[in-house]
């Protein structure tokens, strides 16, 4: 017999994760009327009542699940709610998650206990931790207490969490891209509460919104709107972006079939960033918990500590936690500690303890337990071998058999009148019978149920897992097999009425590392011998033959994971191979304004900043919008908005780096909807001339991400010139045995300077010096410094290079003066900003620009003349401006391009013009304007300059 429909969906549903301060209902639980289990029948059972509580429990609002109780304060609180002090000696506790609130705030709470939470998630997204790290004034969100050992950080949203609080989690993250499960078009805020900064101010009643004390205020994580938890009803819930809209990649833009790829594969985040051995899906072993406190209690102590499993996976595990309970407990009492550790909300006298037999704790004689500081819950663990206390006693909670439970079905679809229905499961109930009985209370009864499934969705923190049940499937049986395997599993499964649709799989796996210059066929034909690739499931749709890369379409997600894994440990001809998912952008649905940012980020460059921008702009953006450089390089990050008819391009990187993307774009510009983006670059490397040409700085030094991101929206649009270096070497002496050791021709592309000669030497030897020790080049002011050293080695240093080159301009032979470097400059900045032309007037020289189609030439006598220059005190000796230079190398020389050098062998170089300019962003100047004020919108065409004034 089926229960009566629930309501419309409730307001906590209206997002991706429970919006606070929105009524909600809390979750029906079926079978109750069980008697707990009687005194003397379980651990810590005594003649008493135990010792007073502190005050009578307070069941909190219906929409929160919170069990509040008064306590006695003993030092400064604050509360959760409105986060001001609390003032007294009394609070109101939650028992489960630690809420804390002002008696006159209890009635407003609607943020829930994290023992309900997963139950008022709308659509289950997991989370992608990266790896452990301190995080200084950040509360977990499923204790709410102090993160202060190493923590987790969800890469692509703001959750913060303790490593054994992870598996109580919701799999709230933020839904960046479509999947095919519960899709949506409108796109509703994304509230994250607290770890807000201590000045968030709240958008609807203006005041202090954030704390730096305890877990306060919510945040929208896609616009970053922040209120009060109670003032957030007050705002629309659909999601407008804030002020990135035109530079966010909406989520309903992105599709992405991954079925069982991680999160961490979906968003390519490098392994590196991977949690640590050990922490699995379903928990953290204790023994790889040490260092954190626990209490230790003398074997005289009124109190005992106990062992609590959830369950056999736990069993097997050897995942617990642990409870601390006075010796003359309850059985009730110590059954409500165990269910409050595991955050199960339900009630007690649905479950019972049950001592774990002798073999079991015989063999968890290595266990390590402990507890929190606290005294009541909580962590897992296991005792380290050689401990001297005595081994806690050790107990599983079992779920009580019923006859019959209420089970809710969700729909999976979202526009529907309600957010579930709850029917009553009997031993009879299969998935069809349910189908059959759920169908009319969600309005689709005049549809054929063979149309309909049941699907079992796992909502795990790190992994969403769907399964299918069959039509046959008991459910009261399978309800009680996950009950056995673990309650906390129970509480975070759900089961949704589906149609049977035939999905069509399509999973795009970016290959490279192969060898270049080959056919589609040949390419094919190449992985089918390395990975075996099966026929008719696996083709090839994109070739990027001079990098050495494709794009396979695999039309089976179980064959995509097994390429996926496998050509990751493949190498052919002696190099590894690359493999990438990548998403599909629907271009057809942008927004008419929509411009999104494609940022790609170098997290070598700036020491740690890389790294850090990276995770920012993670959070800022879409995801699926920022690529790492080290993972795969700038070709993918094209590849994904080839379609898109118009976007930007950020670079977080060096001069360097800069060079890298913009000659990819070069080679990519025919296959792109928009063959023109424009460039914007953020300075993380050691000189940054282009950075410093364009306005962006000398280098990053810890701005507001949110704040750069304005910065390139506000950018106007300049030009550059690109240039091209064709190196062919050759024996200047015509030796013909020497003939068969000379390097084929090879071209690179230039947008800064080429360097010949001493600079391309002090160059060559900071490059050595940092590859022999890179773990000691991650902060600008040493790199500067290794420059010094190197430069004060060669002061004495002669050479002559006017007497091993010769130089060509425009066909014209040009002599030489007595110089020991020569320079091709194309910006206004070298060597860290130095002007090296000077800012003289010249009457036989044009006035140079970024992009006049002309190079100027300059000469350096020294390592004293470079330093000169770069004090300010003097300037370059001019030699010649043009647009066609060919330079002839009489014996090896030292040459650097952008700043990465190398060894030249005798030959010519000839540089010209690289065809269409370089569209740049160049950073605007900065108008004093009213604080907090907004741009209200951004220009939709900045006009193009066609110089660069200074």
């Amino acid at each position: 017999m089926a229960a009566a429909a629930e309501p419309r969906a409730r307001a906590w549903l209206g997002g991706s994760s429970p919006r606070p301060g929105s009524p909600a209902s809390s979750p029906e639980l079926g079978g109750r009327g069980r008697a707990r289990p009687g005194p003397g029948t379980g651990p810590g059972s005594g003649s008493g009542s135990g010792p007073e509580r502190a005050g009578a429990r307070t069941p909190g609002p219906a929409a929160s699940g919170h069990s509040f109780r008064k306590v006695t304060l003993t030092k400064p609180t604050f509360c959760h709610l409105c986060s001001d002090f609390i003032w007294g000696l009394a609070g109101f506790l939650c028992d489960v998650c630690n809420f804390m609130s002002h008696e006159k705030c209890l009635k407003h709470v609607k943020t829930p206990c994290a023992g309900v939470a997963p139950s008022l998630v709308r659509v289950p997204v997991a989370h992608c931790f990266g790896p452990r790290g301190l995080y200084k004034r950040k509360f977990c969100s499923v204790c709410r207490k102090a993160l202060e050992a190493p923590a987790l950080r969800c890469e692509v949203c703001e959750l913060h969490v303790h490593p054994d609080c992870v598996p109580f989690a919701c799999s709230d993250c933020r839904q960046c891209h479509l999947d095919g499960h519960r899709d949506h078009d409108a796109h509703h805020h994304h509230w994250r509460e607290g770890n807000l900064s201590s000045g968030a101010r709240c958008e609807v009643c203006r005041k202090t919104c954030g704390s730096s004390d305890v877990l306060a205020g919510v945040r929208c994580e896609w616009c970053g709107l922040q209120a009060h938890s109670v003032c957030s009803a007050a705002l629309a819930p659909e999601c407008t972006f804030g002020r990135l809209h035109t530079m966010v990649l909406p989520p309903a833009c992105v599709r992405l079939l991954s079925r069982n790829f991680s999160k961490m594969h979906c968003f390519r985040i490098s392994e590196g960033s991977a949690p640590e051995t050990g922490e699995g899906d379903d928990g953290v072993d204790g023994s790889t918990l040490a260092g954190l406190s626990r209490e230790v209690l003398a074997p005289e102590s009124s109190k005992q500590t106990l062992k609590i499993f959830d369950g056999n996976d736990a069993l097997q595990r050897n995942h617990f936690r642990v409870i601390t309970v006075p010796r003359l407990a309850r059985s009730e009492e110590v059954l409500e500690l165990a269910l409050r550790a595991y955050y199960v909300a339900e009630d007690p006298r649905d479950f019972e303890l049950q001592a774990l037999p002798p073999p079991v704790l015989a063999a968890d004689t290595g266990a390590r337990g402990k507890t929190r500081a606290s005294g009541s819950a909580e962590e897992e663990g296991s005792r380290g071998p050689g401990s001297r206390e005595a081994a806690p006693e050790a107990w599983i909670i079992r779920a009580v058999p019923h006859t019959q439970e209420v089970l809710k079905i969700y729909p999976a679809w979202l526009k529907v009148g309600v957010a579930y229905v709850s029917i009553r499961v009997t031993p009879q109930s299969t998935a069809r019978t349910v189908v059959l009985e759920v169908l009319p209370l969600l309005g689709r009864q005049a549809e054929g149920p063979e149309s309909f499934q049941l699907v079992e969705v796992l909502m795990g923190s790190r992994q969403v897992q769907r399964t299918v049940l069959e039509d046959e499937e008991p459910l009261l049986a399978r309800l009680r097999d996950i009950r056995q395997t673990s309650l906390r599993q129970m509480t975070q499964t759900r089961f949704y009425v589906a149609e049977r649709r035939v999905v069509a799989p399509r999973v795009s796996l970016y290959v490279a590392g192969l060898p270049p210059g080959l056919s589609a066929q040949e390419y094919g034909s190449l992985l089918d011998e390395a990975v075996a690739t099966k026929a008719g499931l696996v083709s090839v749709s994109h070739v990027y033959s001079s990098q050495g890369a494709v794009v396979l379409d695999v039309a089976c997600f179980a064959e995509a994971e097994r390429l996926y894994m496998l050509v990751r440990d493949t190498a052919v001809h002696g190099r590894p191979l690359t493999a990438l998912v990548l998403p599909d952008v629907l271009h057809t649905k942008l927004p008419p304004d929509s411009c999104p940012l494609l940022v790609f980020v170098n997290p070598r460059s700036g020491g740690l900043k890389g790294r850090d921008l990276l995770c920012s702009f993670r959070k800022l953006l879409n995801p699926h919008q920022v690529f790492e450089l080290t993972n795969g390089g700038p070709l993918p990050g094209f590849h994904v908005f080839s379609q898109v008819p118009c976007f930007r391009v950020l670079v977080c990187g060096g001069d360097g780096t800069v060079g890298w993307v913009l000659a990819a774009l070069e080679e990519m510009r025919h296959r792109l909807a928009c063959p023109e983006p424009s460039v914007a670059i953020l300075p993380l490397g050691t000189g940054n001339d282009l950075g410093r040409v364009l306005r962006w700085g000398a280098g990053y030094s810890g701005e507001d991400p949110l704040s750069v991101l304005v910065s390139v929206d506000e950018a106007d649009a300049v030009l550059m010139d690109r240039w091209t270096i064709l190196l062919d070497a050759h024996e200047a002496g015509g030796a013909e045995n020497s003939v068969a050791d000379v390097e084929p021709p090879k071209i690179v592309q230039m947008s800064n300077y080429c360097g010949i000669g001493i600079d391309a030497e002090l160059s060559l030897d900071f490059h050595q010096a940092r590859e022999e020790e890179p773990g000691k080049f991650t902060s600008r002011f040493h790199n500067k410094g290794v420059y010094v050293r190197v430069g004060l080695q060669k002061i004495s240093h002669s050479r002559g290079l006017h007497k091993e080159i010769r130089l060509q301009v425009e066909q014209q032979e040009v002599e030489l003066p007595s110089i020991e470097g020569l320079i091709f400059i194309n910006i206004p900045s070298w060597g860290s900003g130095a002007d090296l032309w000077g800012s003289d007037s010249d009457s036989r020289f044009e006035k140079p620009r970024m992009d006049d189609g002309l190079l100027e030439v300059v000469g350096v006598t020294g390592v004293m003349h470079m330093g000169q220059v770069q004090g300010g005190l003097r300037s370059g000796i001019r030699i010649a401006q043009g647009s066609y230079f060919r330079v002839t190398l009489l014996k090896a020389t030292p040459v650097q391009v952008d700043g990465e050098p190398w060894v030249q062998a005798p030959g010519h170089m000839i540089i010209s013009a690289a065809g269409p300019k370089a569209h740049m962003l160049r950073k605007t100047k900065q108008k004093p304007r009213k604080a907090g004020t907004p741009k209200d919108a951004r220009a939709d065409g900045v006009p193009v300059s066609e110089g660069d004034p200074k």
